[in-house]
């Protein structure tokens, strides 16, 4: 199980639960962008187990401009230099389809790095031709949800992703995934990691609450937040090695 995570606490309680690595972002409200260089050196301080890092300039669509471009060049040097284990992010062109020049730019930045090509696989306009692209530009692994909303959702395209893939590469099922469909999205994709934030609400230990104002547009309260959960990370883990032993 790789945890997204955007938090140390969440860092911590995804290796104590059992994580075999965490893909560190900032804004996850966003569906992640790039962290700070100081939050993966902490991390690093304190992990042992592998943190793959979104390279992500801005929320929104993921095609992205030459000054974007460059953006992105200078945080995998940064944070490469600080201590990355691998690199995430996705690049598609203003038609829908697999940006290739870029792709392999920041490629030849990572290495020898691994990279995964992430979810904008999903928002791409075919997503067998796209992972063939991917394949040959040389990620190592690329996160999906089958081109749906959840996992569950495109279990089929996933099945046949990782028919695809062939060993080529890994296909790691992400997306809404609980301990519900989890061992649907397994049993049928015969996929062997897979890609989730377990996350659990956690209130704010401050004892004043000023609650008639709020300092983000996208957060339901300031004292509330969400928490990679230890505890969820190994029932998680539980249902994936009881159908990796059938």
């Amino acid at each position: 199980m790789e945890v997204c995570i955007d938090s140390l606490d969440s860092a911590q309680n995804a290796e104590k639960g059992g994580a075999i690595r965490v893909e560190l972002c900032a804004n996850l409200l966003e569906g992640g962008t790039t962290p700070s260089v100081g939050m993966l050196r902490v991390i690093k301080k304190l992990l042992s187990i592998p943190v793959f890092v979104m390279i992500r300039p801005r929320g929104g669509d993921f095609c992205y401009s030459s000054s974007e471009l460059e953006i992105m060049k200078e945080d995998i040097r940064s944070l490469k230099e600080a201590g990355a284990n691998g690199f995430v992010f996705g690049l598609l062109t203003n038609d829908g389809t697999v940006d290739e020049q870029k792709s392999a730019e920041l490629l030849e930045l990572c290495f020898p790095l691994p990279a995964t090509f992430h979810r904008a696989i999903d928002m791409s306009r075919n997503l067998s031709d796209s992972l063939t692209k991917v394949i040959n530009l040389g990620f190592s692994r690329v996160l999906s949800s089958g081109g749906c909303q959840t996992a569950l959702q495109g279990v089929e395209v996933l099945k046949e992703m990782v028919r695809q893939a062939e060993g080529k590469i890994i296909v790691m099922p992400g997306g809404g995934l609980t301990t519900d469909n989890l061992a649907e999205v397994l049993h049928t994709t015969k996929a062997r990691e897979f890609h989730g934030t377990a996350r659990e609400p956690v209130r704010s230990a401050v004892t004043f609450m000023k609650t008639d104002i709020r300092m983000g547009s996208l957060a339901d309260s300031e004292y509330i937040r969400k928490v990679t959960s230890s505890e969820l990370v190994s029932s998680f883990l539980k249902i994936a090695y009881s159908c990796w032993s059938i």
